[in-house]
């Protein structure tokens, strides 16, 4: 009788086993491709948080050890917001892979955010300047970030993460004239400047 129930003690528990073998993979990615690390990525059901696993550096996740069911699965990490993606099936002994289209849009709170705009010297919007941005270390040298070009509008909007108090150089070109305007970026605000060009709307 002993034995018996040993027996059927153990079915239970490979049963049991087997009815949460089930989970899902991916990989969270920022809006550039990056995989997003230490994300944590949370299986909800019936409003109830279930489980919850981390993302390693790379960004990538599995989360296993799920009844079958339909889930909901949250994602949250420092500097993006949430993510949630809902209907999610997972069936018994199947590890969904959900595969890396996983993407969190950054948290504007969290951003450093620059508004520039170009002008004719006339004081008309100029649409189409090459604007270059650099970043200016504390010995004068430059490191290139990135060019971005005016809209009609003559703006232009450079983001970037919240960090360490940096200068960023913003150097305007439109057909032979040039104007140069530095920012200094701390905490994660909009930042504003304009810069007049000494070229006329009417120049060719």
């Amino acid at each position: 009788m002993r034995i018996l129930l040993g027996v059927l003690t153990l079915l239970l528990t490979a049963t049991l086993t087997f009815a949460q073998s089930g989970g899902v993979k991916g990989k969270v990615r920022a809006n550039n491709g990056s995989g997003i690390s230490n994300a944590t990525v949370t299986a909800r059901q019936f409003g109830k948080d279930i489980k919850t696993v981390r993302s390693d550096s790379k960004g990538t996740f599995q989360l296993t050890g799920l009844e079958s069911g339909v889930y909901s699965l949250v994602f949250d990490a420092d500097g993006f917001q949430s993510g949630l993606l809902q209907g999610v099936e997972i069936k018994d002994g199947n590890v969904r892979d959900l595969g890396n289209g996983l993407i969190l849009r950054p948290d504007q709170g969290n951003l450093v955010i620059v508004n520039g705009s170009v002008f004719y010297k006339e004081g008309t919007s100029l649409g189409g300047a090459k604007v270059e941005i650099e970043t200016v270390n504390a010995d004068g040298s430059t490191k290139r970030l990135t060019t971005l070009y005016t809209n009609i509008q003559g703006e232009i909007i450079y983001k970037r993460p919240q960090g360490p108090a940096a200068k960023l150089r913003f150097t305007a070109k439109f057909k032979g004239a040039e104007g140069v305007k530095e920012v200094d970026v701390n905490e994660a605000a909009v930042y504003r400047f304009a810069l007049t060009l000494d070229i006329s709307r009417t120049e060719k």
